[in-house]
């Protein structure tokens, strides 16, 4: 596929990045010489100094038979216009990174429609939601959803004190419907086999149905596990949108920033939730304000070290939980080693969402696990491809990848050696990285 991309900041370079890997053609479009530069130095794709808005520009470069333009630029107003003139030259497929929660009208089909947008992304709200999901779901560091709700997945951490450590997973007794899917142990992922074991302290993933994991995780919370108080450092637009989410869902909240203009903007449309204008750092502040009492204290700054300052400085202070937002991907290993709870990068969670639009047809879903360390895919078999009407073991699936969970007829099931793959069904596909090209040709159509 022949992808364009438009802006070359953090999320334009890791699109860029991600993408050559998996061998698209991508070009960069990119004003600023320098940025260009620098991907043109990193990467193997072509990088162009020009504007991804104008159609002439798009129409006098091998932009102009791409199969995909995604705009990514600091400006909405830029990303919209980039969409409708790669829709004026015939680009197909278009996705716009839209932030202004004022163009998110009552009908955004038709908003979007009109503008030439296939697909709008706001990466903020994508992660205050994903935030919120982790809050209301007790003891769990991720939560994602398959098959419209019918299948979830779930990361907890295992405890010393745990029954399921140091079982081969082959004799591991687990409810009906639920699967160990992968396993993050000291930084690194393991997509698990029969016998392979759990250990105290592991990230381990759980797939299955969602009533059935949302039974099995209570397992995993105790009564400190409870969310009931939170708080919220830096009221940017992540935290504004997630301030917003949970007190609609009952919770107590309270958020400080030390920008008085945006204090009074989230105060004002808040309602029963707290907004205290001061300095997330000072001490006494967080100390007053009961900090140490919070279930849960979430760190949104824009500076990934002050997150990390502030999210210790919880801890110490007696905070059960700690969540971060992060903008460079590569301090997230750290931050877990450290002792932040949670990690959560925006540009991951983005990328996510357009890598499913980049591999779309029988891709259903995609979703980046623990800094892309590995990756989930939602998959519909096609009618023609190999594997259709075969036993799973009879499917020499690449070793670092597993069929987690089946939805067949509207069924949710886990497979076994076994189980019949048939057209039309949705299997959960976990795998790393560096094989899902090698995963996605068993789902490929055969002409």
């Amino acid at each position: 596929m022949r992808v364009v991309i438009v802006g070359a900041g953090k999320l334009g370079f890791s699109l860029a990045e991600r993408l050559a890997k998996e061998e698209h053609e991508v070009i960069v479009i990119e004003q600023d010489e320098e940025r260009r530069l620098i991907v043109q130095n990193s990467l193997d794709v072509m990088a162009i100094v020009g504007n991804g808005a104008n159609p002439q520009f798009l129409t006098s470069t091998v932009a102009k038979n791409a199969d995909l333009l995604v705009a990514v630029t600091d400006s909405d107003e830029v990303n919209m216009i980039a969409c409708m003139a790669a829709k004026k030259i015939g680009i197909p497929q278009t996705i716009a990174r839209v932030r202004n929660q004022e163009y998110a009208c009552a009908d955004q089909f038709k908003f979007n429609e009109s503008l030439g947008i296939d697909l709008a992304i706001n990466p903020e709200m994508t992660t205050a939601i994903e935030i919120s999901r982790i809050l209301l779901t007790p003891a769990a560091l991720a939560v994602e959803d398959f098959a419209d709700g019918k299948v979830r997945l779930l990361e907890v951490k295992i405890s010393p004190e745990s029954t399921l450590v140091n079982i081969p997973l082959l004799k591991l007794t687990l409810p009906p419907h639920i699967l160990v899917a992968g396993i993050l142990r000291q930084n690194m992922m393991i997509i698990p086999h029969g016998e392979d074991y759990l250990l105290p302290q592991d990230n381990v993933f759980f797939v299955g149905g969602a009533d059935a994991i949302e039974k099995f995780g209570k397992q995993f919370a105790d009564k400190r596990s409870v969310i009931e108080r939170i708080m919220i450092i830096g009221a940017g637009r992540i935290g504004r949108h997630l301030a917003k989410i949970l007190v609609k869902a009952g919770l107590s909240v309270k958020v400080i920033d030390k920008n008085r203009e945006r204090c009074r903007e989230l105060a004002d449309h808040l309602g029963k939730g707290l907004v205290l204008c001061g300095e997330g750092t000072d001490i006494d502040l967080l100390a007053e304000e009961g900090v140490g009492e919070a279930d849960a204290v979430v760190c949104l700054t824009d500076d990934d070290k002050l997150n990390l300052l502030l999210a210790l400085l919880a801890k110490n202070l007696g905070a059960q939980k700690t969540i971060v937002r992060v903008g460079r991907s590569d301090y997230m290993s750290l931050m877990g080693k450290v002792g932040v709870d949670v990690v959560l990068s925006p540009r991951l969670l983005t990328a996510g969402v357009i890598l499913r639009q980049v591999r779309r047809g029988n891709i259903v879903a995609v979703t980046l696990l623990e800094g892309a360390k590995a990756e989930a895919m939602e998959i519909l078999v096609p009618a023609n491809c190999q594997i259709a009407g075969k036993k799973l073991k009879n499917i020499k699936f690449p070793r670092n990848s597993l069929v987690g969970a089946l939805i067949h007829e509207e069924v949710v099931s886990v497979p076994n050696g076994e189980t019949v793959l048939h057209a039309g069904d949705r299997v959960v596909v976990f795998t790393l990285p560096d094989i899902v090209k090698k995963v996605g040709k068993f789902f490929e159509s055969r002409t």
